[in-house]
């Protein structure tokens, strides 16, 4: 009883199963909005490689529109609270995409400003839901918290895609963004059951912009924030170039449905689960700084098997490629946002979050351009190649930095990393010393 009581963890407390159920029914909904939009702008629009580029560029570009005052917001707020108005809007935002279908006045222009709206809400609710995990499970239980909740991300990208693409063959792309919007008003409905509330922040009346500031200096000055910003940000610019072209280059370029390009989706997504299951048994191993760059060093690579796909078996070899890929990327994702939300003092939590986004996420509108305009100056095919080789070099920030051999991070908000630092210098060289003698 006590081993079954052990295994579950997390899952025995009610408020977490509740945001975990949440997290659920919302990834995997996310899946379907994922596949459908583009598809709806592909097939019922006949948009070009640009266009495709454009829409991609709007459902990030909220991070750079108010990625930084949504931070202070969240901070003045309640997460709660903000977790609900995001699942809610974007529930409705969605619905309007069948809805115009159906009276036959859907336009480009309407899933522009739908991807843009959305990811508004999106950024209060990423912002809010990582400064919510905290006060939800304790700083202590950060790790097995992040790394169940991406387990959950991961299988929704193994079953998730290929339901997708189902159901978008039987219903069109426009009815299977319903399915989207009514996880989001699911996931809704599990946030409001949380019995566990926050008080209501203590903050004296500040100005915005000072509030905006103390965020950005906490980031920019701590040398490993700063350096796993640099990483994370140069891998989603790279990885929204890509992106921008990955459904037009399997649709248009290779001609697979909608099945075929859900399920090559759900192999890639496998590695996402066995990413979630091995990331605290790898910190453990190779120790929590190394894992950080490792998790992107020996996986990045593998997303050039992506733009060396044909129809046939290779298609299938590039989707092994990206389920490699995938490993790297949670176990890269479980390992530093445990760190970012450790090393965070309580009343900065909204803000640095908020900062990170803005870094990390900022640069993905700006990727799906690039891509876009990639695309159609050499083709998708090419792009890909760019993207992947640019990926593949985004480890480098956080290998220059002290995280290259640091075992543990520091934690707590009051940590002190130039002390930690030149303990582990002259450990190393009392090692060294004890080694020659």
């Amino acid at each position: 009883m006590s081993r079954d009581r052990s295994r579950l963890g997390l899952l025995l407390d009610r408020d977490f199963r509740r945001l975990f159920a949440a997290t659920t029914v919302s990834q995997f909904g996310y899946q379907v909005s994922f596949l459908a939009l583009p598809l709806v702008a592909v097939e019922t629009l006949a948009v070009n490689e640009f266009e495709v580029g454009i829409l991609t560029a709007l459902t990030t570009a909220a991070f750079l529109l108010v990625g930084l005052p949504a931070g202070a917001w969240v901070d003045r707020m309640r997460r709660r609270r903000v977790l609900i108005a995001g699942d809610v809007g974007r529930a409705i935002l969605l619905a309007t995409v069948p809805a115009a279908w159906w009276a036959g006045m859907l336009t480009l222009w309407q899933l522009y400003a739908v991807a843009l709206l959305h990811g508004i809400l999106t950024v209060f609710f990423d912002v809010a839901y990582q400064s919510y995990l905290p006060h939800l499970v304790g700083r202590a239980n950060l790790v097995e918290g992040n790394s169940r909740l991406e387990s959950v991300r991961a299988l929704s990208h193994v079953g998730g895609p290929g339901a997708a693409g189902s159901l978008i063959q039987v219903v069109t792309a426009p009815v299977a963004l319903l399915a989207d919007a009514v996880a989001l008003a699911l996931s809704a409905v599990f946030v409001v059951r949380i019995t566990k509330r926050e008080e209501r922040p203590h903050r004296p009346d500040t100005h915005l912009v000072r509030d905006i500031g103390e965020g950005l200096r906490f980031v920019l000055g701590h040398r490993l924030l700063r350096s796993i910003a640099a990483c994370t940000s140069t891998a989603n610019l790279c990885s929204a170039a890509t992106g921008a072209m990955v459904i037009f280059f399997l649709r248009r370029d290779l001609g697979l449905g909608a099945g075929v390009i859900g399920l090559v989706l759900s192999v890639a997504g496998i590695g996402g689960v066995v990413g979630a299951l091995v990331a605290r048994r790898f910190a453990a191993w190779v120790g929590q700084g190394p894992a950080i760059w490792l998790s992107v060093c020996c996986t990045a690579p593998f997303a050039l098997l992506l733009p060396l796909a044909e129809p046939g078996w290779r298609i299938w070899l590039a989707a092994a490629g990206g389920a490699v890929f995938a490993v790297g990327v949670v176990v890269y994702n479980v390992t530093q946002v445990s760190f970012r939300q450790a090393v965070t003092p309580d009343h900065l939590l909204g803000r640095m979050n908020a900062t990170m986004r803005f870094l990390v996420w900022g640069t993905q509108p700006i990727g799906g351009i690039l891509g876009g305009v990639l695309g159609s100056a050499v083709g998708a095919r090419t792009t890909l190649v760019i993207g992947a080789v640019g990926g593949s070099l985004a480890f480098l920030p956080v290998l220059l930095s002290p995280l290259r051999t640091m075992r543990e991070l520091p934690s707590g908000p009051e940590n002190h990393l130039e002390d930690l630092l030149e303990e582990q210098v002259v450990e190393r060289i009392e090692r060294r010393r004890s080694e020659r003698s």
